[in-house]
């Protein structure tokens, strides 16, 4: 899961929609209290062992719009005898901070379209002759910010978008920053020379003023965490120097994940490919990064 080198320019959830108001549906609860919705789709891959299962399905009532994303299932003798392609039932269950899917019942097979090949991902040059690397993206502040401007900080990168309606891809990971920095800031002897960037590759809608109201519902401080937008296809360059791959889908996005940690001298020194709490890894590779052009706290 870890990836070193140059890193370099610029470094290197999924997919919120409003609960449709017009419809008269309402979910049900499970006994933890879960709201639950009745959902169908067809799957496209099986990955037991990250007790994961990806399915294309349709809009779910009063919740989502129909998208392709990875569901979590708790129990992976749910996934015994599917196959991509399988059109199949399930339920999705959603708390305040997880979901997952259950009760996948296969009711039929489609055929699948040819997969879209994986674009392979080259390392990007040493950031000095990265055009990226100077751009002037704008922060949640309304002001221009370039990845430059933090030369010399260890930096933690992730791609978001706001609107995002599932507690463990994009939530998890700003609440992984939330976590992360809350730590640094109340460890004795910790670097002060970090930096978190949350991307947003949902330029149209996240606004500086929608970033500045998200980061504020997550107690951020500007002086150590910064939620940068830009145009399409800077973000979109940005995302896919850093592996990065998402797409619109009736206005939604379907991406992957990424977070990246990059030490104070440019250099790429560990990838997070999952969403999940990490938050504590992300403090240890922080501080290893930062001693690099490390500036000690002075306590």
């Amino acid at each position: 899961m870890c990836s070193r080198g140059l890193f370099i320019g610029v470094l290197s959830l999924s997919l919120l929609v409003l609960p449709d108001a017009k419809s008269s549906e309402s979910s049900a609860a499970d006994e933890s209290g879960a709201r639950v919705f009745a959902a169908k789709g067809v799957v496209r891959e099986l990955s037991p062992g990250d007790q994961t299962v990806t399915i294309s399905h349709e809009a779910v009532s009063n919740y989502m719009g129909a998208m392709t994303m990875p569901f979590p299932v708790r129990d992976t003798s749910e996934m015994a005898g599917l196959h991509p392609g399988d059109e199949v039932t399930f339920r999705l269950h959603v708390t305040p901070t997880d979901s997952w899917v259950d009760q996948i019942t296969r009711i039929g097979t489609v055929s699948l379209s040819a997969s879209k090949a994986q674009s392979v991902v080259t390392p990007p040059p040493v950031h000095g002759r990265n055009p990226l690397w100077y751009y002037h993206f704008t922060n949640e502040l309304g002001q221009p910010v370039s990845l430059n401007n933090f030369h010399g900080q260890a930096l933690a990168i992730t791609f978001i978008y706001t609107r995002c309606p599932l507690p463990n891809y994009c939530p998890r990971l700003s609440r992984n920053f939330q976590e992360a920095s809350h730590k640094l800031e109340s460890l004795s002897g910790a670097p002060t020379n970090w930096h978190f960037l949350s991307i947003s590759f949902d330029s149209a809608f996240d606004t500086p003023a929608v970033l500045k109201a998200y980061g504020g519902s997550y107690g951020y401080d500007p002086a150590h965490w910064s939620f940068l937008t830009g145009p399409p296809d800077k973000i979109s360059e940005m995302a896919r120097q850093s592996g990065v791959r998402y797409e619109s889908n009736d206005g939604l996005i379907n991406h992957n994940f990424r977070t990246l940690i990059v030490d104070g001298n440019g250099h790429l020194q560990t990838v997070f490919p999952v969403s999940g709490d990490f938050s504590d890894s992300i403090v240890a590779e922080i501080i290893k990064a930062a001693a690099v052009t490390n500036q000690p706290a002075g306590r």
